[in-house]
């Protein structure tokens, strides 16, 4: 609706975000145009246009999104709106994650806060739908705020990582590896988790500096060598001592054996010489416990030692007289540490800090344990692969560039965390997640994407970790292992941003299975970003912490436009944010800039011909041409994903160049008459089009509103015009 001097009456109030974006998206969303599909079939995108595909980082549904979803959500939308703008066929594919230990976790800790009850009280089945009614209200959570931030996701591909498509995927990808003799069950060290009972990743630990003794000792009177730890408890398990075979102090002793009874527990020590071992670290000797230390293990493997369990996966000692056997590691450890005081074996005691490695979701302290778990072997060769492993199929892409990483800093990290990975354990002792697709009758094994027919079956109980159903994402969501018109359009996706503490859990993972599953990479570049931090610590934002900020209050209070600008304008890739809300501030009178832009346009416009012919004069000529310039270099490192820079030139020149220069000069000129009047306003009517179409991937719900506005838009949405420049 327009009045009198032909200006919207909505340009008359200030502008307001709770009355715009709400229904903006509505209208985006029942357009279609989130669909590349509809975008060909309306004729805004050619059948034969270039593709641009990305797959959202799928959030867990363990809760509420945080501030380092909105930055990444934002990121990932810019480029989405600037490609599909370019004409591309542009797929951005939602979903969410089922997250299995830690949506797990959660719902049992609600379990015993509201009910009383442990899961087992329940039993699988009931436990499990309470589990998926918890992940159902998350997940309409999550998708609702994500429709906040204006992302322009194709919701009718919307992906679940155990939904029954998922779940096709996850069957066919472990069988085809069964099948290939890379997927293994066997005994290996792995991070156990005694308060949750189940084997953790290494992401899942978290590393707590607390205090701890490093107690120096010898194994008995007449051993020749002395060693420290800060775990005395385990040192009944020891079966070696390894030295560096350049130490000149043990060399004499490298081979011998000895017999000992340590705090009543017979040991047979044999000193190995292992250049693993480093001579300046302590007393430069290392007791060798191979059942309860993943480096230990290796030492034992190369020197053919045998493994002693003596903790459970309760965390107590299962070796030992009454003084040991049932205590918990922390007695025992005191129950030795006086032995060795009473004997006259303790050398040194000094207190020191430790990194100890707890449980992300339970707090429990991890123990290593040997355990019979389902593995996948990264060094095997692969069949039909040649020599090849699935290591070097991580490997090759990066080096070859056939996959970038953005910030570059990053491939040699990569590169070191492929080049040193053990193979990776993919069993969970949960009940939420993909049931291990392994069935056992008497002495039968039987693998299989279908449960086998006939009685007697039972299923392996182990689900899989969450990593492998995440590691199909980029074509588990458009299809595979069905050969769907989607799979041949959008792969491999252009682009993943992920942040840059799952490059390894995450994106390492995602090349392995593409490379291994389907010949190819599974995107060609990889944008890592930051972590969003408290401005005044710096500290990553964490509930923990309780330092968190609502990014749905901050919308409320500024609008989505704002947040938006404060967290990608001048953050580049790999670099934390350090959050402020005065730059939300900032950016939410940015909008209202525009929208008095906006209105000046319209009040100075509204006599003008826009059928005339362009006749600038030559200083508005060269204020176009700037303008012209700008298009071509932004546009340029938008390809570049240099996004973060463009921005920041943009607001600069939409509020200091345009507002500041051109806008006081057209005033000048409107008001003089005569030629000069003519040339300003159209000036301003080739300018302001251009400054909010750019801005639009940014800024995509005021700069939407102010396209309404315009002359001859008709109901054409700006999230499908052309973008202003085609370089």
């Amino acid at each position: 609706m327009h009045n009198d001097n032909n200006i919207p009456e909505k340009l008359l109030k200030p502008y307001s975000s709770k009355d715009t974006e709400e229904r903006i998206y509505s209208a985006w969303e029942a357009s279609g145009f989130f669909n590349p599909d509809v975008c060909i079939e309306k004729g805004v995108t050619a059948p034969d246009a270039e593709s641009f595909s990305i797959v959202l980082p799928p959030p867990n549904v363990t809760g509420t999104l945080h501030l380092g979803h909105s930055f990444e959500d934002t990121m990932e939308d810019v480029l989405v709106r600037f490609n599909r703008m370019r004409g591309k066929k542009t797929l951005w594919v939602p979903g969410t994650d089922h997250a299995a230990i830690a949506t797990q976790s959660k719902v049992e800790k609600l379990l015993e806060k509201e009910e009383g009850k442990r899961k087992q009280d329940l039993g699988r089945e009931a436990f499990l739908k309470r589990v998926e009614q918890f992940a159902q209200e998350s997940h309409d959570t999550i998708v609702g705020q994500l429709r906040l931030m204006g992302s322009s996701l194709d919701w009718s591909r919307e992906a679940f990582t155990l939904d029954s498509d998922r779940n096709f995927a996850v069957r066919t990808a472990f069988k085809k590896m069964y099948d290939d003799r890379l997927i293994y069950r066997g005994h290996r060290i792995v991070n156990w988790d005694p308060k949750g009972q189940t084997v953790i990743s290494d992401d899942e630990i978290v590393h707590e500096e607390r205090k701890a003794k490093l107690y120096t000792f010898k194994y008995s009177k007449d051993f020749p060598i002395s060693i420290s730890t800060t775990r005395p408890e385990t040192k009944i398990g020891d079966t070696a001592v390894a030295v560096n075979p350049e130490d000149e102090r043990y060399k004499e002793f490298v081979g011998k054996e000895y017999d000992a009874v340590f705090c009543g527990v017979p040991i047979h020590i044999k000193i190995v010489a292992d250049e693993s071992v480093e001579k300046e670290y302590g007393t430069g000797a290392l007791g060798v416990t191979p059942a309860h230390s993943q480096i230990d293990a290796e030492i034992a493997k190369r020197h053919n030692l045998p493994t002693v369990q003596v903790i459970n996966e309760y965390a107590k000692m299962m070796l030992g007289g009454e003084n040991l056997m049932g205590k918990k590691t922390t007695e025992a450890r005191e129950i030795i540490a006086q032995w060795l005081r009473t004997e006259g074996l303790m050398e040194k005691e000094e207190d020191i800090d430790q990194n100890i490695s707890t449980a992300e979701r339970s707090g429990g302290v991890i123990e290593p344990l040997p355990k019979l778990q389902w593995f996948i072997n990264v060094n095997k060769p692969i069949p039909d692969r040649g020599s090849k492993t699935l290591k070097e199929l991580m490997l090759d892409p990066v080096k070859d560039a056939s996959i970038s990483i953005l910030p570059n800093r990053f491939e040699n990290v990569y590169y070191n965390w492929v080049e040193n990975l053990r193979d990776w354990c993919i069993s969970r002792q949960i009940w939420y997640g993909h049931q291990i697709p392994v069935w056992y009758k008497g002495s039968e094994v039987y693998c299989g994407i279908e449960t086998p027919e006939g009685d007697g079956w039972t299923q392996d109980e182990d689900t899989l970790d969450t990593w492998f159903s995440s590691g199909l994402w980029t074509f588990s969501t458009l299809g595979w292992p069905n050969n769907t018109s989607d799979l041949k359009t959008y792969r491999p996706n252009t682009i993943v941003m992920p942040g840059y503490e799952i490059l390894f859990f995450w994106v390492a993972r995602m090349i392995l299975m593409s490379q291994y599953l389907l010949g190819e990479i599974p995107f060609k570049t990889v944008y890592l970003h930051g972590i969003v931090r408290d401005a005044s610590t710096g500290k990553k934002f964490s509930k923990s912490a309780n330092n968190g900020v609502d990014p749905l209050e901050v919308i409320n209070q500024y609008g989505t436009d704002a947040l938006r600008m404060a967290l990608v304008t001048g953050v580049g890739p790999g670099n934390d944010i350090k959050f402020d809300l005065q730059k939300v501030k900032a950016y939410a009178k940015f909008s209202n800039k525009l929208w008095n832009i906006a209105r000046f346009v319209f009040e100075n416009t509204a006599s003008l011909d826009r059928a005339q012919p362009l006749a600038l004069d030559a200083e508005d000529q060269a204020s176009l041409d700037e303008l012209t310039a700008l298009m071509q270099e932004i546009t340029k490192e938008m390809d570049e994903y240099k996004f973060y820079l463009v921005a920041e030139k943009l607001y600069h020149y939409a509020w200091h160049t345009f507002a500041d220069i051109v806008i006081e000069r057209c005033k000048q000129k409107i008001a003089a008459g005569g030629p000069g009047a003519l040339s300003a306003q159209q000036l301003l009517v080739s300018v302001f089009p251009t400054i909010i179409t750019a801005l639009h991937p940014f800024m995509p719900f005021v700069t939407e509103e102010l396209w309404s506005m315009l002359p001859d838009t008709g109901s054409s949405f700006l999230m499908v015009e052309k973008w202003p420049c085609k370089a």
